[in-house]
């Protein structure tokens, strides 16, 4: 964590220094068509869980997790000789996990290679504003690694504000290329791995599809609506492995589900201003698959500022789903079924996630420096009715 704010520190004072630069040379219109960088956000969280619940070992057994993430997001814009805005956005993630439930994937081990982990992935894109024709266009590639698969995604994005701007339509379409590496229990292993270990190291292609078509309306200077309809498609390899299955008749094996998974996920978004002081987001999302699962999501989130510069986010979200055609508990699946699961992650289940954040974002800066706009810490609380229970601390620093 430290080194983390070492770093966050020197990019910082690297951006005051070329902020300075060109506060300097701003007077001219070549000038002004350069690069600069408008914002850059510096994300750092952990999450912990405990749960009894664990796929890994059939449905029972401990879900034991750290997380430690980090995120680097740095946005940049410039305009062209037609006035134009174009807009650039890096982000970095990087998170560092252990996982005592994956680590039993050979429980022989005293520390498995899945017992803890780097989770890899940065995204670019690009987008372009017409002022003209109010059309904005967008590309963005996306690549995540870990150490049972490999994911490249690629999105496309337009979207269209009306004359007034209190209307606007957008479409994206996205696909996420991915390779899942086949990664059996010990007791099912056959070969050899180059590390000497039993297993196969086969990959299976695993891809999605993704479109989203939102609308959104100001409906007056309180009142402001979004709807959302986001329908996926899944196809290839959709089981996890190394996820184990213990039959109704005390036999053991591996987790099947269907090669094909069509989801359909509708939403509403609504943000309502009392006042300058006091807003309320709501959200709410109906969900349905094809392979049974039906679940509905309500969030709620308050922002109130207690002065001009500190504010308080307190939220909560609750999650209702039915449980997919093929889960069954330990013990409870039957081997002459098509397709079985013991993951309580498509179980039916409620959860309930709360907590709320602290924002600091006084005019003149965090501790007097201009352009270190904001601080935020967040803290949530997330329980499942099948016994997991979590927590996550995020602090987010913003630089414009």
């Amino acid at each position: 964590m430290k080194k983390i704010f070492i770093t966050a520190g020197l990019l910082v004072s690297m951006l005051f220094r070329t902020t300075a630069q060109s506060n300097v040379e701003e007077n001219t219109d070549y000038e002004k068509r350069k690069l600069k960088v408008d914002e850059i956000n510096f994300v750092t969280s952990y999450y912990h869980q405990e749960g009894d619940r664990s796929a890994v070992t059939g449905g029972i057994g401990t879900e034991k997790l750290n997380d430690y993430a980090n995120s680097f997001d740095l946005k940049m814009s410039k305009y062209d000789l037609k006035n134009r805005q174009h807009t650039f956005n890096l982000d970095l993630n990087i998170d560092y996990y252990t996982s005592a439930s994956s680590d039993n994937i050979d429980p022989r081990t005293v520390s498995g290679a899945s017992a803890a982990d780097i989770h890899f992935y940065p995204s670019v894109s690009w987008s372009v504003k017409n002022p003209i024709n109010r059309i904005t266009q967008g590309l963005t590639y996306s690549f995540s690694k870990e150490f049972d698969y490999i994911s490249q995604g690629f999105t496309l994005s337009w979207a269209k504000t009306s004359k007034d701007n209190n209307r606007e339509f957008s479409i994206k379409a996205s696909a996420f290329i991915d390779k899942a590496t086949i990664i059996l229990p010990i007791e099912f292993r056959t070969g050899t791995t180059a590390s000497g270990r039993g297993g196969s190291q086969d990959t299976k292609p695993r891809n999605s599809y993704t479109a989203a078509f939102s609308l959104s309306q100001v409906v007056n200077e309180r009142l402001q609506l979004m709807a959302i309809v986001e329908p996926s498609y899944q196809e290839g390899f959709l089981s996890t492995s190394f996820h184990r299955i213990y039959f109704d008749d005390n036999t053991e094996g591996i987790e099947k589900l269907p090669g094909k998974r069509l989801k359909l996920p509708i939403g509403l978004r609504a943000n309502y201003f009392f006042g300058d002081n006091l807003i309320l987001k709501a959200f709410y999302r109906y969900y349905m698959d094809d392979w049974g699962m039906k679940a509905h999501t309500v969030n709620l989130e308050g922002i109130y500022k207690i002065t001009p510069f500190i504010s308080i986010s307190p939220y909560y979200r609750f999650n209702n789903q039915t449980a997919v055609d093929y889960f069954h508990a330990y013990k409870a699946n039957s081997p002459t079924s098509d397709y079985y699961s013991s993951d309580y992650d498509i179980s039916g289940m409620n959860t309930n996630f709360y907590g709320s954040g602290f924002r600091f974002a006084p005019v003149n800066g965090v501790l007097g420096m201009k352009h270190f706009s904001s601080v935020e810490l967040r803290y949530g609380h997330y329980t499942r009715t099948t016994g997991m229970v979590a927590n996550i601390v995020t602090l987010a620093l913003k630089v414009k």
